[in-house]
């Protein structure tokens, strides 16, 4: 009997309804599930005679082998206390052919795909799920990883904790206020900055110091540990002058210094320190030539508490060498190979086969040569460094306990020792799981770290009888991590929808071009779906379609025709949930400049969005950005996830902005330019008592076209001229279309190189005119200060007045 009968499509819905109901308490009732997810499909078809075929979505996958949605779209475990059944009420793809899903109004609801079957709408009544920002929080484990400086507030906005746990409420920051104040046009009291930008908060970077601080000087007070700590800030991991800056000011109390690695870290820290602690250390890594050597010798003659950190066995002479050439009794190191070895991918720089520091033996070398030109007062600091994100304490203890052994030789040869560097290590827990085997993650506290370091040193140091050093550490990512924010926008999708509807002319349009293979295969297809054969359907399915594809590229088969064809087959894919549910976000970014390590080593960094948290998100994403390269993606997330929760664009009007946190720490000085993208802007916020809790302290746009062409050694304004006198040449009879076209093309080398938002008509470099038919450039000199730093004075964040510097 033709399906198209009322009493077999009768027979059909009810038999789908007890499906869907049996499969609907089963996913309520498995206490493992906190996923996000409600599958149902049907697959219905008309091909020639009329067929049906329907089965729960998991069902049909089940039979055919495939993995089901709770496999395929598994989501993070929600910490908020709901209830089951709304939360397996959550959809993140639209439903099959022919349904309607009362959950999610907002979802397509696609018809019937083939004509001559009757509309199948079956109505899911369920109670409609009520999305909090709480929802949101454990959805992007904002309650894991954000603490204490990051939450969500009520409006369902990433919210600011400039404080810590010591943040008032009417003190938190509100992050897309900040973003629409920074990008939003002058017109309106904005600053006019393009996206992506970088928000710096001075205060969270002061509260991570302190809390370093705190950490150590309890460990130091319980311990009864006989000396202090005295950290330093490796400037690798952001050499921004506003954050060296900061450090040196808010380290004051703490006798904070800086630790340089090259010639021109070891400059700037030089100059920075010249307003910090007299007492401050500043420690000089890595390899060094005579030049290095000498900068830090006059380091020294100017006061400052300088260190020279023996990397090479042969540094040891060019110090010795210079020291008298420049009459400087130098204050000298040693960097030690430890035998502990970091099994991480951050552990390369640790073990024997590491790439810095100095053996057992050749530091007794160094110590011979000390001893023999009678610089042994001399030798006052080890340094080692067991390799950053240290994962555990079990691990730190044991490595620091070694450092401590060869500090106590040292003593035990007549070195003057002072100082233990333990280097860096210190670890942030990237995605909140607090897991001890992860490069992404770490398995203790501030607290505990600095609890294992100080009871690991003194318990050698007074087993050997030797005084507790000061100890120092250089905790770069720990420090400056959680201050910087990256902000960027999703200007376009690629979203998965359902095939469009395929008449039966077509369908027969479809059919009379196929050879005699390809038209098998299409029998067979629609035979294996009326008998349920579902796994069948796919094979026949896949032959068909690349049967056509042959058929194309020979010649043979019109586009239209491979157009039908391809349909057909999404719809078989979409009925057996086989099909990517994944939609692909483009976004105003690039991803070699700013987080080439995701793109170099697969370090993962929370991303979410910023804005929308009390919005139920209804995609799953990946990110993609604007450069012309394959690797320019984000493909992972923290979680395991291969994909990111998102909201589809255009809700509420405005941006979708998204935003990248902990990321504060090398990615901004090991940026590259691919296609020629530069860095983006950046803003320094601090929390004010004002109406808006914050204001804006400076501003700085990102690098225009011509600041990154002369990077590649281009010179714009040659350039400039060049396509000038192109344009007149060209245009030679329209004088005034000329000057119009030279005017737009001198913006647009003082432009960034990112997209502009908004229409043709609301471009902020100007406006699209007309004259003798031809369109030019209109640009205004008041719309944007590119390479200027913008300021704001004291008093005037109430009136968000700010002036080109």
């Amino acid at each position: 009997m033709p399906i198209g009968t009322a009493k077999t499509h009768s027979t059909y819905i009810d038999k789908l309804k007890t499906q869907r109901k049996s499969y609907r308490d089963c996913v309520v009732s498995d206490s493992s599930t906190n996923g996000i997810e409600e599958p149902t499909h049907s697959i219905s078809r008309s091909i020639g005679e009329s067929f049906l075929c329907s089965d729960t979505h998991n069902q049909l996958l089940l039979k055919s082998g495939g993995k089901t949605d709770r496999e395929r779209s598994r989501m993070p475990a929600m910490a908020c206390s709901v209830d089951a059944s709304a939360v397996s009420a959550v959809v993140f793809s639209g439903g099959p052919p022919g349904f309607t899903l009362a959950a999610d109004p907002a979802l397509p609801t696609p018809g019937n795909s083939f004509s001559g079957v009757p509309p199948t709408t079956t109505t899911i009544t369920e109670p409609p799920l009520h999305w909090s920002p709480c929802l949101s929080a454990a959805l992007y484990r904002i309650d894991r990883w954000g603490p204490p400086y990051f939450a969500v507030n009520s409006s369902g906005n990433v919210s600011i904790r400039p404080f810590g746990d010591a943040t008032l409420p009417h003190q938190e920051i509100d992050l897309l206020k900040v973003v629409k104040k920074v990008s939003g046009p002058k017109s309106t009291g904005g600053l006019g900055l393009n996206l992506p930008l970088i928000v710096r908060f001075p205060d969270v970077l002061k509260n991570r110091l302190e809390s370093l601080q705190a950490a150590f000087e309890y460990a130091v007070e319980s311990h009864g540990y006989g000396s202090h700590y005295q950290g330093v800030y490796p400037v690798k991991c952001n050499q921004d002058r506003f954050v060296v800056e900061d450090i040196v000011k808010f380290g004051y109390p703490f006798r904070f210094g800086l630790e340089a690695g090259s010639k021109p870290e070891l400059l700037l820290a030089m100059s920075c320190l010249c307003k910090g602690n007299p007492d401050a250390l500043l420690v000089c890594n890595g390899f060094k030539d005579a030049e290095y050597i000498s900068l830090a010798l006059i380091a020294r003659k100017l006061s400052l508490n300088t260190v020279i950190v023996l990397e090479q066995e042969e540094e040891v002479d060019l110090v010795i060498d210079l020291s008298r050439r420049l009459n400087v009794r130098p204050v000298i190191g040693v960097r030690a190979k430890l035998r502990t070895k970091h099994s991480g991918h951050f552990g390369s720089t640790s073990g024997e086969k590491g790439k810095f520091g100095l053996t057992t033996t050749q530091i007794l070398r160094v110590v011979r040569k000390l001893d023999a030109v009678g610089m042994m007062d001399c030798l006052q600091l080890l340094h080692f460094h067991i390799g950053s994100q240290i994962p555990s304490t079990t691990l730190l203890t044991d490595g620091v306990a070694e450092g401590a052994q060869i500090y106590c030789e040292l003593v035990r040869l007549g070195a003057c020792m002072q100082v233990i560097d333990i280097g860096g290590g210190l670890g942030i827990d990237y995605d909140g799981s607090k897991s001890t085997d992860s490069d992404i993650s770490v398995g203790y506290t501030l607290e505990e770290y600095a609890c294992a370091v100080v009871g690991a040193v003194q318990a050698v140091c007074d087993r050997k009888g030797v005084n507790n050093p000061i100890i120092c550490s250089e905790s770069g990512r720990a420090i400056v991590s959680h201050h910087s924010i990256l902000i960027f926008e999703a200007i376009s999708a690629s979203v998965s929808t359902l095939p469009p509807a395929i008449s039966s002319l077509a369908l027969d349009y479809l059919a009379d071009g196929l050879t005699e293979e390809a038209r098998g295969d299409y029998q067979n297809l629609s035979a294996s779906a009326m008998r349920g054969e579902y796994d069948t359907c796919l094979v026949y399915a896949d032959q068909l379609k690349q049967r056509c594809i042959d058929q194309f590229k020979e010649g043979s088969l019109g586009m239209e025709q491979l157009a039908a064809v391809d349909g057909l087959c999404e719809l078989v894919s979409n009925a057996l949930g086989v099909a990517d549910p994944v939609s692909t976000y483009h976004v105003n970014l690039s991803v070699f400049t700013s987080i080439p390590d995701f793109w170099g080593i697969g370090q993962l960094f929370p991303i979410i969005p910023i804005h929308r948290l009390d919005q139920r998100p209804g995609v799953r994403g990946i990110l993609s950005d604007l450069t012309c390269d394959s690797d320019g993606k984000i493909d992972k997330f923290i979680g395991g996830d291969s994909s990111l929760p998102l909201h589809e664009l255009g809700g509420g009007g405005g941006g979708y902005y998204l935003g990248m946190f902990l990321g504060g720490a090398y990615e901004e000085a090991l940026g590259g330019l691919h296609n020629l993208f530069g860095g983006p802007s950046v803003v320094r916020v601090s929390q004010s008592d004002g109406p808006h809790s914050f204001a804006v302290m400076r501003a700085v746009p990102g690098p225009s076209c011509g600041d990154v062409l002369r990077v590649m050694q281009h010179e714009p304004e040659l350039m400039f001229q060049a396509l000038k006198h192109r344009a007149e040449e060209c245009l030679h009879h329209e004088e005034e279309t000329a000057a119009g076209l030279a005017s737009g093309l001198a913006r647009s080398f003082n432009n960034m190189p990112y997209l502009l938002p908004g229409s043709a008509s609301s471009v902020s470099c100007g406006f699209i005119n007309n004259i003798n038919g031809y369109p030019y450039y209109c640009c205004a000199d008041d719309t944007s200060c590119n390479a200027s730093a913008v300021e704001a004075g004291p008093g005037e964040d109430e009136q968000w007045s700010y002036v080109c510097a």
